[in-house]
């Protein structure tokens, strides 16, 4: 199975003193998420197979992100800020889906989800904002194994 983490593209800040998850939820990107968005959209779609399955989180920041990306997509709760790995994975039916699948989401979770997969001392690794992780099942000496195909910033395509 191959399962690419994609945190969505740089948003703007929350507005002083709002803190309620629907301001959340409407956060929109920058023009500099945009580009970010755009240039990672870009790499993707020539590496995708036009099977993918596309899952983005409801916030506005990352329906921005998949948008770009140019492919259906579908919304889902279960990616919403907040959400837990297990969640995510059995979302995507790790490690038994036939097809890939792009996570379009939030830190912690893309974050946390990552470090639980390669089996990471620290509970959590940094993800950039608009920077994926594609990882891939294998398997060895009976054990299914998560491997790093690739990791991409928009910084450096």
């Amino acid at each position: 199975m191959d399962l690419i983490l994609w945190r969505h593209a740089e948003a703007e800040e929350l507005p002083e003193g709002t803190a309620d998850a629907r301001s959340d939820l409407e956060r929109k990107l920058t023009a500099r998420g945009d580009k970010q968005a755009a240039r990672m959209a870009e790499w993707l779609d020539r590496q995708l197979p036009g099977s993918a399955r596309i899952l983005v989180s409801p916030a506005r920041r990352c329906e921005q992100t998949a948008l770009a990306l140019g492919r259906k997509f579908k919304t889902r709760l279960e990616l919403a800020p907040g959400a837990m790995p297990a969640e995510l994975l059995e979302l995507v039916q790790w490690p038994l889906s036939k097809t890939p699948v792009v996570v379009i989401g939030h830190q912690p979770t893309l974050g946390k989800t990552l470090a639980q997969l390669l089996r990471l001392v620290e509970t959590d690794c940094a993800i950039k904002k608009g920077a994926l992780w594609w990882l891939r099942t294998r398997e060895r000496d009976g054990q299914v194994q998560a491997v790093v195909v690739t990791v991409q910033s928009p910084d450096f395509l």
